[in-house]
């Protein structure tokens, strides 16, 4: 079947262009006559677009020399663990707050790390369609930081400004990295993969600022963060195709979409004229706290699981993919990254309203 229109969580959709450039240098980057997936990751070509893309990083993450950017392989899950141990020592204090799946996974493997770590607050009570509330919450607590999810695909939670805490932020931005701008004033680290707004799986963005890097001892330098400073990016064989994939991102929406401001704006109407049909639908709803919505991961149900799948059904006749929820929560999800497009929102608009009717 022929699909259009794609609101998977991740991966997610790839501009139009991108795709198009992909296509005519796959053979032959740069009139080379190799691809880019054959260069040696030393070459002078892979370098050059390596420092590109953390220099581009850089500049829309406003970062100034405090900053370190680098780019590795393992996934945003690999950070659960290399920010506790590049971060904190043994039997330090580190904090996190549990707004659903991607916290509690981050939690589940911190617990491993021999640190003194402290959930000082979660949104259980409200099935984690409600951000918790910090207020009466002693955020002082002398942790080495405080770890939040920027955005919560799963249950389509955003914090749509960081938590005003004294303790230092590591911020997994996974769903949200250069979706919307960030204020990085109280933020130690941030790190996101790239399958959702800037990219393919296989690469992850990590910045930290350079007082809060840690010398670890007796952890393996694949884990150690230095190494991979030291050697910008390339201490070993880095995933060149994701890396000239994201670069590609990047230069897309800086050239054709005006840079992150810009697409923060598009992002909040993409996100505005789904809930709005969905609020008024009567076949329709979202659990989550207005105030507390994602613009990235729109959830929504019927409340009946056959009513749900007669749905994604109507959608994908209608050339619709990827609106079926995560497989812990069932339930139906729209992702409205970067190359989802405001064409592609009207066309689901459609479908609810005309889902709505039968």
């Amino acid at each position: 079947m022929f699909f259009q229109h794609n609101f998977y969580a991740g991966p997610g959709a790839l501009p139009n262009s991108v795709l198009a450039k992909i296509e005519k240098e796959l053979r032959s980057y740069q009139n080379s006559g190799m691809s880019i997936m054959e260069f040696s990751h030393r070459s002078p070509q892979v370098v050059d677009v390596i420092n590109d893309t953390v220099a581009r990083f850089k500049k829309y993450l406003k970062l100034d020399d405090a900053w370190e950017l680098i780019l590795l392989q393992g996934g945003g899950s690999m950070q659960f663990l290399m920010a506790p141990y590049n971060l904190s020592k043994p039997g330090e204090r580190i904090d996190y707050i549990d707004t659903g799946y991607w916290t509690q996974r981050a939690i589940h493997e911190a617990k491993d790390c021999e640190r003194d770590l402290q959930i000082i607050a979660d949104g259980a009570a409200d099935k984690y369609h409600v951000l918790p509330d910090l207020e009466g919450i002693d955020t002082n607590t002398g942790a080495r930081y405080l770890h939040i999810c920027s955005n919560n695909t799963v249950v389509g939670t955003q914090w749509h400004e960081f938590p005003k805490v004294d303790t230092p932020l590591v911020v997994d931005a996974s769903s949200d990295l250069l979706a919307r701008e960030f204020d990085l004033s109280k933020v130690n680290m941030l790190y996101a993969h790239a399958q959702k707004n800037v990219g393919l799986a296989g690469i992850t963005v990590v910045a930290v600022r350079k007082s809060a890097l840690l010398q670890p001892e007796s952890l393996p330098d694949m884990l150690c963060y230095q190494p991979h400073i030291d050697k910008l990016s390339n201490y070993h064989t880095p995933p060149v195709f994701s890396i000239y994939v994201t670069n590609l991102m990047q230069k897309w929406l800086e050239e054709e979409i005006g840079g992150v401001e810009a697409i923060a704006e598009i992002n909040l109407q993409k996100a505005k004229h789904l809930y709005d049909v969905i609020d008024s639908s009567k076949s329709f709803e979202c659990p989550v706290k207005i105030s507390d919505r994602s613009t990235m991961n729109v959830v929504f149900t019927t409340g009946d699981d056959a009513r749900d799948q007669a749905f994604i059904d109507y959608c994908a006749e209608r050339h619709i993919i990827g609106v079926a929820g995560h497989r812990t929560h069932k339930g139906l999800r729209a992702s409205l990254y970067n190359a989802v497009t405001p064409e592609d929102v009207t066309a689901l608009v459609a479908c609810i309203e005309g889902f709505d009717a039968t």
